[in-house]
């Protein structure tokens, strides 16, 4: 291991478990809407059906997902987590401009590779080595549309776009979920 190698905040590494933040630029509020939340999970599905990631946990927020998930493998010659990315801001871009085209202009970008960007750069990745810190960001991400500044439900298990009803009744209703008791 390289002591003196630095890594981004978004570095994850092939084979390793990492609770995973990403976040819509500037916080606006994409994901309110169930079809862009779709979106995150048929992205997250695909992924997962192709071998390239495990999700452990997960909940889509209204501008931001957090993730507990392993990268199995790269997708073709792109990292895993960058063709999520990349997918899901393709079929947003999409969405928007059928459903929502003014919405669609505020992210627009000066760039030569691209018109918009809905994605902040650099995503946040924490690397899972223990059996308590796993639990606990799982409950993080479970109660978080409970917490006081979103109050979009009363009860985590309720929340449609989470893994907190697999784990309160082992029902997948996305159909690509792991436990995280089984890695830790």
């Amino acid at each position: 291991m390289d002591y003196f190698v630095q890594h981004r905040k978004s570095y994850i590494e092939i084979g390793k478990v990492y609770f995973w933040t990403a976040t819509i630029n500037s916080w606006y509020k994409l994901m309110e809407e169930d079809a862009a939340k779709q979106i995150i999970t048929d992205s997250l599905k695909f992924l997962s059906y192709n071998g390239k990631i495990d999700v452990y946990g997960f909940v889509v927020m209204p501008n931001h997902i957090h993730l507990i998930w392993k990268i199995n493998e790269m997708n073709g010659k792109e990292s895993s987590q960058g063709s999520f990315l990349k997918f899901t801001a393709h079929a947003f871009k999409k969405y928007l401009r059928v459903n929502n085209p003014s919405f669609l202009n505020l992210f627009t970008v000066e760039a030569e590779n691209k018109k918009y960007e809905f994605w902040q750069r650099d995503s946040l990745a924490f690397e899972l080595t223990q059996r308590k810190t796993a639990l606990q960001k799982l409950n993080y991400i479970h109660n978080n549309p409970l917490a006081e500044r979103w109050q979009l439900c009363n009860d985590p298990v309720k929340y449609y776009y989470s893994s907190a009803k697999f784990y309160e009744t082992g029902i997948d209703d996305f159909g690509f979920l792991k436990h995280i008791l089984d890695v830790f």
